[in-house]
């Protein structure tokens, strides 16, 4: 697999939701992105009126969900491809984050959500120069048995160059997107160590990976500090990641600080955000959204911890799920976020079956923070925008704080 900054990202969460996406470093894990859990029309449960201060507003360039399914049965009653016909008119519409799944592409796409994928087990990156260049390697996975490590540069793959391509086409090509690649396929990988070092050829297999969405480490010198602070990397919200936000903060020491990184966060699960969000709020509004017009809310959980410092860090690779939960935080004034500006994707995509078995992922609405601000398209700015260094900088507000570090 691949991704930004970060990322052994589900294959089925790069398409549709973003796929489309290029940008620095494209989270390969990134693409439920604003999904709504299925058969749900008022995520988390809640069904609320919202204050009359938030409208509702009109949802520009998406598909139209009867006119995708009309093409689709028209097609397939010709005896064509009900899945292309359904593609083009998704297409059509301008819904950028539509997307269209056969049924074999869409069970791997639930498959995703639950924090598997098919890959080799590497996230990429776009290095300073403007190459393509390995950001993690997954223990144990295919990469990392064949030697590849961090740093290295990914020079062609399957014989094709790669140095110019978007992030987002490499992860396609290390995936197989394209000739629907399943585990046990091989992929050829011209691979550099160091600006000048040779190109060493290897054939990978590909294989089916399980990622962990949450991992948690103490900071600071001494990290065997009962004291210390915690870090919180959540790289995806696919399905369990809330949980394991909340039990983390649980068992973090009376007092410390939690330092949450959203950085190259893609997105994921909107109830997974909303799980997330109530470990650290008690109660009350998290994110307002409309389904066709209609308004609705999500709402925390009462009892998550308000007093603990907590700091978020977020970046140009932090969507939609992601982003919903930043503002949040943000709005509800109980965090610090540092970094730089989030990328913007505001939009919700419910999902409608097809004739002939496909299903159709498209956008139905957009979400806004408490305060009522829209995120699609302007994403969130950072209480304290930094360019470099930015751990290190969150971990000195954290202290600030009296959070420790």
């Amino acid at each position: 697999m691949s991704g930004p900054t970060d990322g052994y990202g589900p294959r089925g969460l790069c398409r549709g939701a973003a796929l489309t996406l290029v940008f620095a470093s494209v989270l390969a894990t990134g693409a439920a992105t604003g999904s709504l859990p299925h058969g749900h029309g008022h995520g988390h449960g809640h069904g609320h009126g919202t204050s009359a201060a938030i409208k509702a507003r009109a949802v520009a360039s998406t598909a139209d969900r009867d006119e995708v399914a009309h093409a689709a049965a028209e097609a397939l009653a010709d005896g064509k491809s009900a899945t292309e016909a359904a593609e083009e008119a998704v297409s059509r519409s301008g819904d950028r984050w539509g997307a269209v799944y056969d049924e074999r592409e869409y069970e791997e796409f639930e498959q995703a959500l639950d924090g598997s994928y098919t890959g080799v087990g590497l996230a990429a990156k776009r290095s300073a120069d403007g190459r393509v260049a390995v950001a993690r390697v997954q223990p144990g996975g295919p990469a990392d048995r064949a030697g590849i490590e961090r740093d290295d540069l990914l020079r062609t793959i399957d014989g094709h160059q790669v140095d110019k391509r978007p992030v987002a086409e490499v992860v396609a090509l290390l995936r197989g997107d394209r000739t629907s690649a399943t585990a046990g396929t091989t992929v050829v990988l011209g691979v550099q160590r160091g600006a000048t070092g040779p190109t060493r050829t290897l054939m990978l297999t590909r294989a089916r990976l399980i990622t962990e969405a949450v991992t948690v480490q103490k900071l600071g010198p001494d990290r065997s500090d009962s004291s210390a602070a915690v870090l919180i990397k959540v790289d995806s919200f696919t399905k369990g990641a809330g949980a394991k936000v909340r039990d983390a903060v649980r068992s973090a020491p009376a007092g410390a600080g939690v330092l949450l990184d959203l950085r190259g966060n893609s997105g994921g699960l909107v109830t997974e955000a909303v799980v997330a969000a109530s470990a650290f709020l008690d109660g009350g509004l998290v994110a307002t959204y409309d389904v066709h017009g209609e308004q609705r809310a999500l709402y925390a959980e009462p009892g998550g911890d308000t007093v603990r410092p907590l700091v978020v860090l977020i970046d140009g690779g932090t969507m939609s799920a992601a982003e919903l939960l930043t503002g949040a935080l943000q709005d509800r004034g109980r965090a610090v976020t540092v970094g730089s500006r989030t990328f913007g994707k505001g939009s919700v995509q419910m999902p409608s079956k097809l004739a002939g078995g496909s299903v159709a992922e498209l956008t139905v609405g957009h979400y806004r923070t408490p305060a009522g601000r829209s995120v699609d398209g302007h994403g969130i700015t950072p209480d304290l925008a930094v360019s470099s260094r930015t751990l290190q900088r969150g971990e000195t507000v954290l202290s600030g704080l009296g959070g420790g570090s």
